[in-house]
């Protein structure tokens, strides 16, 4: 049976999926498997964990062999995975709570039949003893647990259904797999014991994105951070229909992403929200205009998590830190899925892990996530490679180089020295001011144009000339620079003190800023002195062929025609593969990776046609 199991799985990946080998990681799990271990597949995030399973499930079916059982945490993932087999020729299906009863007994009969490849259920579903009596009298041969960190209490998606899924060896004699992105070692022991894992082999695979820029920020102002955010936007391209790909920014808490959602669109940014307080209606419209591309921008708390792949994501930006590295590193790691340069932004600061404490301040073991969020301040605060601290988090022993690409390995001193500010700034909060520093910050309020944030306010008295400080008028300011020899925390503690002693006032309560007491605000125009013009410069998309158009037209209609997502149809590289190609002949689309038979039989002759129309 093991010789025969690798003997089928070069020919059968590549007459489903047109793939004529696997990717590092992929073929030792594979190989585990098919060598008869249990396995543990720690795979990065768009790695290709579902191959580990989907392969498989094809080759023992082959063999004459039972269904494959697919533990999977979301519905949507679920859906998403069923249409894309389907699409292959495979017999996939789903048994979820948004069947009808109807549907589901359908799904139940196909698999008592022994109709089915591939089912996948929800760990709530496989914990339930009406399923175990289902597939007991069922042939299963391998129980798949995706997403399997959420087994353990280490693991920051941990779900206590997980923990009952060792209760499906009681039903069934099958062997398992795991397969998780994000798990420490210490994860990956409670996985193994958590499932009762047997002669079990754990599979890690090259946790490093080449592709992907990471780069920290210890900048803590509100004000600052939004406006280093609509700078990063809009290097990349991101506002208006000109530039290339998506943006992803998190949040850590449900009114920052309003926050900052509406920020962004008064900036004339095509931006939406996501997070768990909205209706399912709201989100998923949300997630489906980010999807087809009618919002560019979206920004969002975890709870836009788990199964998110999308290949053209060109930017990650935390605006808030996380409560864990693993957490940063499987969020950052959905930017640029197919390859292509993605640039990952984590904003940290003090303020940031208060919040997290206060997320967590009713968590179990308090000294678990207190160690979660001094490994994220390890990180952020660290002059070592980016991509080599989060490749060794996952994998101690890995043998790992320098990226050469993050913050750390391009600009080393200025990251070093800015760390070393924050850190003597830190010490020089806790001195005061004196009494006429006190009222030279006062005096600047007092020659404000409008009312402006304290941050903002520090940095001119330091004498900041950014760019982002024209928009106020504070470069403009007699006391600009006065203040140089003090830190911008002292400055901001010694504006927090001079609010206390009503010195100062706030004002607004959703952007707070300070102004004098009693003194009027008045409107002021775009064009007043000082003020920032907006650049009408925008970035142009390069020019791609007319045949390239063609086959992206056609795969969006074909996608919304059979109701999948344009991916499911052909991918962008395949794409890109047919327009340098031209192919005229079915043997010739053979050649083209990733397209696969089940795809030439299905779109074939249209794409040729399409190829002929374009290219004569």
């Amino acid at each position: 049976m093991k010789e025969a199991r690798k003997d089928l799985l070069l020919p059968t990946l590549s007459e489903v999926w047109g793939y004529s080998d696997l990717r590092t990681g992929q073929r030792e799990a594979i190989e585990a498997w098919a060598g008869g271990q249990e396995v543990v597949a720690l795979l990065p995030t768009g790695g290709g964990k579902s191959m580990c399973y989907q392969l498989p499930a094809l080759v023992e079916r082959s063999l004459g062999r039972g269904t494959t059982l697919v533990i999977s945490p979301l519905i949507a993932l679920m859906q998403d995975q069923v249409d894309s087999l389907m699409g292959r020729g495979v017999m996939a299906a789903a048994l979820n709570s948004h069947l009808s009863r109807y549907e589901q007994e359908e799904v139940e009969a196909a698999l008592e039949a022994e109709l089915l490849d591939v089912l996948l259920v929800s760990p709530e579903r496989a914990a339930k003893s009406q399923f175990r009596e289902l597939i007991r009298g069922c042939e299963i041969a391998l129980i798949a647990v995706d997403e399997a960190h959420c087994v353990s209490s280490w693991g920051h998606d941990f779900r206590p259904e997980y923990m009952r899924l060792d209760e499906l060896r009681e039903v069934v004699d099958a062997p398992m797999m795991a397969l998780t992105a994000t798990a420490t070692p210490r994860v990956v022991s409670e996985i193994i014991s958590g499932l009762a894992l047997k002669n079990c082999e754990v599979i890690r695979g090259d946790f490093a994105r080449p592709n992907l820029r990471f780069s920290v920020s210890l900048e803590s102002g509100k004000d600052a951070r939004l406006e280093a955010i609509v700078a990063l936007l809009e290097d990349k391209g991101m506002r208006g229909n000109t530039g290339d790909g998506k943006a992803i920014i998190y949040c850590a808490s449900r009114k920052k992403v309003e926050t900052i959602a509406a920020e962004l669109r008064s900036a004339n940014f095509r931006v939406g929200f996501y997070h768990g307080g909205r209706s399912q209606e709201d989100r998923q419209k949300a997630q489906g205009a980010f999807e087809a591309g009618r919002t560019r921008v979206l920004v969002a708390t975890n709870a836009f998590g788990m199964g998110i792949d999308y290949p053209d994501v060109r930017v990650i930006v935390h605006a808030q830190a996380p409560g864990s590295l693993e957490a940063y590193y499987q969020e950052a790691g959905r930017a640029s899925r197919d390859g292509e340069p993605g640039y990952c932004l984590l904003f940290y600061s003090a303020g940031d892990m208060v919040l997290q404490r206060r997320l967590v301040r009713d968590a179990k073991d308090r000294n678990r996530s207190n160690e979660a969020l001094a490994g994220m301040e390890a990180y952020a605060m660290s002059t070592r490679c980016r991509q080599e601290l989060l490749c060794l988090h996952f994998a101690p022993d890995a043998d790992v180089t320098a990226c050469g690409v993050c913050d750390l390995c391009t600009d080393g001193d200025a990251v070093a020295a800015g760390l070393e500010e924050k850190r003597a700034a830190k010490l020089a909060s806790i001195e005061s001011l004196a009494d006429f520093e006190l009222d030279i910050i006062v005096s600047a309020v007092g020659n404000l144009r409008k009312p402006v944030g304290k941050a903002s306010l520090a940095r001119a008295l330091r004498g900041s000339k950014a760019k982002a400080l024209r928009k106020y008028g504070l470069q403009n300011l007699p006391e600009h620079g006065a203040l140089k020899t003090r830190s911008e925390l002292s400055i901001i503690s010694a504006i927090d003190g001079l609010l206390r002693d009503r010195r100062l006032a706030p004002k607004g309560q959703k952007y707070p800023t300070v102004w004098l007491p009693n003194k009027p605000v008045r409107a002021t125009g775009p064009k007043a002195k000082g003020a920032r013009s907006r650049s009408t410069t925008r970035k142009t998309r390069p020019r791609s062929s007319n045949l390239h158009r063609a086959l992206e037209l056609y795969r969006n209609r074909t996608a919304k025609k059979l109701r999948w997502k344009p991916y499911m149809v052909v991918h962008n590289k395949v794409i890109t593969q047919l327009d340098a190609k031209r192919p005229h002949s079915i043997e010739q689309l053979y050649e083209i990776d990733g397209l696969g038979p089940a795809k030439v039989e299905q779109f074939g002759y249209e794409l040729l046609d399409i190829v002929r129309r374009y290219d004569q």
